[in-house]
């Protein structure tokens, strides 16, 4: 598959241009209703889709079906990322108006983690083709470890990225708005908004772990590899607003998930010396086992509406008192102005 530079700079160009008009749309806090939720995650899988058909007029069936096989299975694992989305919001008590900021440098921190995630991958198996082995391996034990514990789930109170960060950054105890950092006193301070970051980056690197491995079963080609992860990672926003009340209804999407995990590994393990199983039927697997474990899901629990996540009784953080928005508002006002040489120093002493 031969890719002329300038498409690898013409779809990171889209990507960014897309984050902005993103970024742009919800740049004023609110709470992102279901309806928006779904036109933009129709939006979304538009062009993922788009995109595939795009691929597969240019070069062809084969790569086409590799890129949709892809985009599948990095699109299904990241469901997974949503019910951990879920989990880290609720303990934390997130006001929902500010989540969406929370997932946007969220997401575009995790296009730069599986970027370098998958350039590595590449290099390696380029230079060292046995690593397959040990993908597949590392595939078969995630997709029985994830069968085995398909009950159970993280504790966001018991992250060891959230116990360093709380010990090496000074951090307040209050959300204010959407800042993830505040001036406070003269010294900078970190939000609990930028804990939450943390967390949900380190999460998605631990899910980037399986997800890449995974979708090197079912293509060799780095541009598809990139591609499929991501405009399936630009949709998880979206997906997240739309699936968090249903999540309860997904009971046996990750006995699905585990049982693609262990697809793939059997795939790869059988085409380095053994046997090539034809992208389309790796297709046709994919998407069965996942119209399977989602149609199950949603038939158990058809009596099942929406329910918003109960939030804990004793949150470990709390919502900044509008007295404290004021006067940080002001704070912020006294430091522009002192910045332009309108204020002196000692009007904004007064104002700490």
């Amino acid at each position: 598959m031969n890719v002329p530079l300038w498409m690898w700079f013409a779809v990171i160009g889209f990507i960014l241009l897309m984050l902005v008009v993103d970024l742009v749309a919800h740049r004023h806090a609110h709470v992102i209703s279901v309806r928006e939720a779904a036109a933009w995650s129709g939006i979304w899988v538009l062009f993922g889709v788009a995109f595939g058909a795009l691929v597969w007029f240019l070069y062809g069936a084969e790569f086409g079906q590799q890129y949709f096989a892809g985009y599948l299975i990095e699109k299904s694992l990241a469901v997974d990322n949503v019910f951990v989305w879920a989990i880290i919001f609720t303990f934390f008590a997130v006001p929902r108006e500010y989540q969406h900021r929370v997932l946007f440098f969220g997401v575009l921190g995790a296009l730069v983690f599986r970027g370098l995630f998958i350039a590595a991958g590449s290099a390696i198996i380029a230079s060292a083709g046995w690593v397959l082995y040990l993908f597949a391996a590392f595939l078969l034990f995630t997709g029985y470890r994830m069968l085995r514990q398909r009950d159970e789930h993280i504790d966001p109170g018991k992250s060891q990225a959230l116990k360093l960060f709380r010990r090496h950054v000074p951090m307040t105890d209050a959300f204010h708005g959407q800042r993830f950092l505040i001036r406070k006193g003269g010294a900078l301070l970190a939000t609990p908004l930028l804990a939450v970051l943390v967390l949900v980056e380190v999460t998605d690197i631990i899910f980037a772990v399986d997800s890449i491995p995974a979708i090197f079963a079912v293509t060799d080609e780095v541009f598809l590899v990139f591609t499929a992860n991501a405009f399936a990672i630009l949709g998880l926003r979206a997906m997240y607003f739309l699936l968090a009340d249903l999540i309860h209804r997904f009971v046996y999407l990750k006995t699905g998930l585990a049982l693609v995990l262990i697809w793939v590994g059997i795939k790869m393990a059988l085409k380095i010396d053994v046997y090539y199983i034809p992208t389309p039927v790796s297709l046709a697997v994919i998407t069965a086992i996942l119209g399977v474990s989602v149609g199950a899901s949603l038939i158990a629990t058809r009596r099942t509406g929406r329910q918003e996540p109960h939030l804990p009784a004793d949150p470990p953080f709390r919502n900044a008192t509008p007295e404290e928005l004021d006067a940080l508002e002001r704070l912020w006002r006294s430091w522009r102005a002192r910045s332009r040489g309108k204020v002196p120093p000692a009007a904004e002493e007064s104002v700490r």
